[in-house]
């Protein structure tokens, strides 16, 4: 896959989805760039049958964030608030920086 648009640590808003989680955001745990996926906290949960790894460990059935494609998700803006795409502006010096489309906030 190519570069992705978002890091980890940006805030994201869900764009497919049935209609309870639609429009849902959260924070991103973890990018895989190679996969084209990203894991955002709260959204996407699956439950996991986990056996215990040694004597005294929990087990049972535990709730977890699974990854989702990033082209699912739209990054949201911290000046606007709103889910915008990502443009990129570059300084003379060869500097790059992610620039909100909406209103020119950098990120």
């Amino acid at each position: 896959m190519s570069k992705l648009h978002i890091k980890t640590g940006d805030t994201v808003v869900l764009l497919t989805g049935d209609a309870k989680d639609r429009k849902k955001s959260g924070k991103v745990l973890q990018v895989s760039p190679k996969e084209g996926k990203v894991i955002v906290e709260g959204l996407n949960k699956v439950k996991k049958h986990v056996k215990p790894k040694k004597a005294g460990d929990p087990s049972g059935i535990i709730e977890t964030e699974s990854a989702i494609y990033a082209c699912k998700v739209q990054l949201v803006c911290p000046k606007c608030g709103k889910a915008t795409r990502v443009g990129t502006k570059i300084y003379e010096d060869g500097k790059k920086d992610r620039v909100c489309k909406k209103c020119g906030e950098t990120f």
